[in-house]
Parts: structure tokens; sequence; C-alpha cells
């Protein structure tokens, strides 16, 4: 990104005037636009009509009376090069192309696309081949699909290369709040990772969410990640394509490649991206972290009015490594005159229903359960939502218990549902308001409560090590397309340049083997030398624990005639005879890779014969 592609990012994100460009989908998003409340101008573009969602519209882009801030573009695919060039020339700040038929289609489509780049210039172009943007802050959806829009002062920044999954999202019935949802689509000029590095340098914005299917520049995405952790801005991610049908997938819907998933789990770890497998999950986690925060750790404390649901509740937790512990001596003996006589102390607590709802005495269970020391506390409550006032009160009495006992001891809290539909809009924004995250289903809050967790963790980690800087990746070095593969001692020999330690050894052939191994000292090992023949195993081309020469005389024998049997085209010639390792406590595999994508990588695992 160009520093005039940042300033027009900007421009993009905080527009004070918007163009339409198009037919029926560019008409329905500007009147979307001005029913939402825009303040600034709102112009369309078609020759054939006088307004365009009940705006001014003129027949070309030079006729516009300014320069547009943001654009939603909605022509033929055939129109859009040259409508892209047009508000170039005019000094737009930043287009959505919603037009499709670009790289997503193949080998046409990606000179299509390289033309539309060529014509954008410094233009903020988002897409093509995306849904569209909508700011929830400045009052400015340019979105084709109807949805109820709400104004927010802060929220989630959601980017996602499923331009339907945006419009999921702004559907959602989990009074999730939204700064901007942004369709990224085949991501031409402006990356996900461009979308992160302004989005975390808005006021607005205290977390995002992505929906990842592949990154055009990894080394920049981490650079913004890196940014987000250092500013506490969380990111929850979801990657798609990680079997081998959706890898497929992802390539023909955007054109991106999805890349291996170990690594791209190896980068989330590192930047301290939680990582979801599902749109609720993600959207349950964004919930959490922002009305709540992120724990300091993974000790959970549990109420509930079942015995159920304290077993569901522990078994999902320990399985995503979350703990609960029980309360300390002391803790323990005060609780026990708090609860009814029918009540077992434990974690998680089945506060039994002669305490359901009771304010007060249940506050003061819980405040005497945190001085055992908690990260964060759950209380588990479904809503019965057609119920009257008083038929709710005492469901709003335990959870003001709760919302008052967290507040004081500092933790983050939320009110979880077993069922996801068990809570209704008023009940879920008085929890929001008295700071408790009010999370829908049993799976999702553990998600959610683990997933932040880990962030708030590795936050804490990074950032007392002052390591920030130590964790940005370096560029992506060219790869390239010619492999050699090396034979062992010409490995070896490169390892003991490098002055990595290799056991003393000689090459030789099968007749100075022995003399070659009484120099070295016994025991020895023998092995073939071949470059084709990387795994010696199997073939018998490897013998161990030689104690004299007359056994490396006997190993050289055996392993030509072996060898011969397993495959008569490798040559017998060259033997490796060196110093056999003693008291080794492990045997490892470690490579290193030159990854086109996430650059320089290493694997560490176990070696052998694993």
């Amino acid at each position: 990104m160009t520093p005039k592609q940042k300033e027009n990012l900007k421009r993009l994100l905080s527009p004070e005037s918007a163009a339409f460009i198009g037919g029926n989908d560019a008409d329905f998003a500007a009147r979307q636009c001005a029913d939402a409340g825009f303040k600034g101008n709102i112009w369309g573009v078609n020759p054939k009509r006088k307004t365009m969602g009940g705006q001014p519209c003129f027949k070309t882009v030079e006729e516009l009376p300014g320069a547009p801030d943001i654009v939603f573009l909605a022509t033929p695919k055939s129109a859009a090069v040259e409508a892209v060039e047009a508000l170039r020339k005019a000094g737009a700040g930043g287009v959505v192309c919603y037009t499709a038929g670009f790289g997503e289609t193949g080998p046409e489509g990606a000179r299509l696309e390289e033309a539309l780049i060529e014509a954008a210039g410094n233009v903020a172009l988002v897409g093509p081949n995306c849904s569209g943007l909508t700011n929830f802050i400045d009052d400015a959806p340019l979105w084709p699909f109807p949805f109820k829009f709400q104004h927010e002062e802060r929220g989630v920044a959601f980017i996602t290369q499923s331009g339907m999954l945006g419009n999921t999202v702004t559907l959602n019935q989990r009074s999730v709040p939204f700064s901007y949802v942004i369709s990224a689509g085949n991501q031409a000029v402006l990356g996900i990772e461009h979308y992160l590095d302004v989005l975390i340098d808005i006021p607005a914005v205290n977390a995002i969410g992505v929906y990842i299917e592949g990154l055009n520049n990894i080394p920049e995405f981490a650079d913004a990640a890196l940014r987000a952790l250092e500013k506490n801005i969380p990111i929850v991610v979801l990657k798609a394509g990680t079997s081998e049908i959706g890898s497929r997938l992802t390539v023909t819907h955007t054109g991106t490649l999805s890349g291996t998933d170990d690594l791209y789990q190896a980068l989330f770890d590192r930047l301290g991206i939680i990582r979801v497998t599902s749109p609720i999950s993600m959207l349950e986690t964004l919930k959490f972290i922002t009305v709540s925060g992120a724990p300091k750790g993974k000790r959970i404390a549990t109420f509930t009015a079942s015995g159920g649901d304290c077993a569901m509740i522990a078994d999902g937790g320990e399985l995503r490594g979350l703990e609960f512990p029980q309360p300390s001596g002391e803790v323990a003996e005060r609780l026990v005159g708090q609860l009814p006589p029918i009540a077992t102390v434990s974690n998680p607590l089945d506060y039994t229903t002669p305490l359901w709802g009771y304010e007060e005495p249940l506050y003061e269970v819980m405040t005497t359960m945190f001085k055992s020391g908690y990260d964060a506390a759950v209380i588990v409550q479904d809503y019965p939502v057609s119920q009257s006032a008083e038929g709710m009160e005492p469901y709003h009495t335990d959870a003001r218990a709760f919302a008052r006992a967290t507040r004081e001891a500092g933790i983050p809290a939320a009110v979880c549902t077993v069922l996801s539909e068990n809570i209704d809009k008023d009940t879920r924004e008085a929890l929001i308001a008295s700071g408790v995250a009010p999370l829908q289903g049993i799976e999702e809050t553990l998600d959610a409560i683990a997933g932040a967790a880990n962030f708030g963790i590795r936050r804490e980690q990074v950032m007392a090590s002052g390591s920030l800087e130590s964790l940005r990746l370096p560029l992506v070095l060219p790869t390239s397309e010619k492999t050699e593969t090396l034979d062992e001692w010409q490995g070896k020999e490169l390892i003991r340049e490098a002055g990595i330690p290799v056991p003393e050894g000689r090459r030789c052939d099968g007749t100075s083997a022995p003399a070659a191994a009484t120099e070295i000292g016994f025991p020895v090992v023998g092995k073939l030398i071949s470059y084709r023949l990387p795994h010696k195993t199997e073939a018998g081309a490897v013998k161990i624990g030689l104690k004299n020469a007359l056994q490396v005389n006997d190993a050289i024998r055996e392993i030509t005639k072996s060898v011969a049997d397993y495959a008569p085209e490798f040559a017998c010639e060259e033997f490796l005879v060196e110093s056999m390792v003693m008291g080794a406590v492990a045997e490892l595999v470690v490579g290193i890779q030159n990854d086109p994508q996430f650059g320089q990588t290493l694997i560490i695992g176990t070696g052998g014969t694993f």
C-alpha cells in the first residue's frame, strides 16, 4: 500500500461524500445509505436515470460536483475498468467494486483484474468481487442487501473475503455492535493486512474479526497484528480452506491461495490471534472480549442452579484447557454457612434453587467464592423470552448479583445460556450495560472464554518480555523452482561449516571402511552414501553399534547385498563410517523451509523411525 493509497483508505473509511454507479444494485445501496442518515453528499452516476436512490444522478463521473470520498461501483465488468480510471482522474478516494468476473474466473478475468489495478492507481480499491462496505460510525452503508441499520459509537470491525458472510453478520441477533463490515473480495489492490493497518488507529474500533481464505502479504499482516496486540485490540480469525476440498474452493472463490494450515496456526499463536471454527463462535468471542475484556488466565469460577449445567461446563471447559480450581479451605468453610443445606461447595457451583431470585444472599456467596482468586466468571442462566416482567424478575435478580460481585472482583464476566436462543434483546442489552457479556450457547461460551484467555495470556507474555519487535517476520525471499537433494556427507559438511556439531566421520569405499572405523574409534555406524536414497532404513542401508573392524567389514557386505535386492539400480560405491552417538536423550527431525507465502519456517518433530 502506497502512502497515497493509505490516505485514500482513510478517506474511504471516514467519508464526507459518496457516489453510487450502476443500475438497480447501486440504486438500492444509495437509498439504504440515505435512509441510514448519512450526513454527506450522495450522488448517483447513470446516463439513463435522473435520480439514484432518491438522490441526484449524473450521466458521467466527469459531471459529478466533486471528488467522492467513497464510491459503490456496480456496473458490468466491461465498464468497470473505464469507470475506475475516470474516478482516479477525478480524485476519488476509494472505490468499493461490487462488480465480479475478474481474477476469480480464470486467466481472462485475471488479465482484466490487472487492467483494473492499473486503472485504480492510488485509489483505495476494495474488491473487486465484493459485497460492499458498511460504516456504522458515519452512517454510511454501501451495501446492496437489506438489513436493519443501527448507528454505533464504537464496535467491532469485521473484514471478510466472503461477501455473503458479511451480510450474514449484519443480520445477527446476538447484540454484537459493529463499527465496520468490509467485504474484501479478491484483494486486487487492498489486502486484509491494509485494512488492519488503518482500522487499528481508528478509536471507534475496539476489536477486529476476520474471515480469511488467504492472505496477500503475510509479513505485512504480521506487522499489523503486532500493532494490534500492542494497542490491546484483539483479532479473532475464522480461517477457511483447511480441508482439501475447502482449499480448492477458496482458490475458485477469490483466486487466493489458502496456504498451509499448520503455518497459519503457528502464525496466529505467535501473534496472539484468537482462532475460531465457526461464525457463531466468532461473534460470541468478539462480544465477550469487547464487553468484558480478556482474562489474564484460565482460572474460571462458574455458578449455576443446576447440577447438569455444572457438569456440561466442566466437561467442555476441560477440553479447551480452562481450569476450575476448587474454593480454598477458609473460603469453602464460609460457603458452607452461606449456601442452602442441599448445596455442595464446588466449582462449578450449583447454588441450588432456594437461593434463586434472592439477590443479597447470592451476592454474598459469589463475593466469598471470588476470594479464592479467579481470572473470569460465568453464570449459566436461560431466560423465558415470552415471560412477563414479574416472571423475569428472579432471572434479573441473579444477574444483578453476579454483575455486582464480578465488578467488585475486577474480573471479566459472562452470562451463558444453554440454548443460544434463550435470551431476549432487552436482557442482552441490559447485561452489556452492566459490563457482563450475554453469551449464547455453552460451547460458544467456552470457546469465547478460552480464546480470550489465550489472547490475554499471550499479550501479557509479549509485553512483559519486550519481545514485540523480535516477532516481526522477515520479508519473504524469492524461492527457486529448482531443488537439489544432497547426500548425507554433503549435508553434514554444510551443517559442520555452519558451526553445528556432527559426529566424526569418514567418507570411504568398502575396502577402506574398517580402517576408517579403527581411526575414529568404536562403536561406529556404517551407511551407504547416495543422494538417491535419503531414507536408508527401508533399504537396509545402515548398520549401527559396530564394535570392531570385522563387524564393519561384514556390515559393508550386508549393506551392499541388501541395497542390491532393494534397488538394483543404486550403485554401492561410497560409504559413511562415523562415530556412534551414545546416551542420546531424544531423536528429532528439524526442517527449515523458505515458504513462498510465510518465508522462513521451521518444523521440529519426533525423529528416528518416526
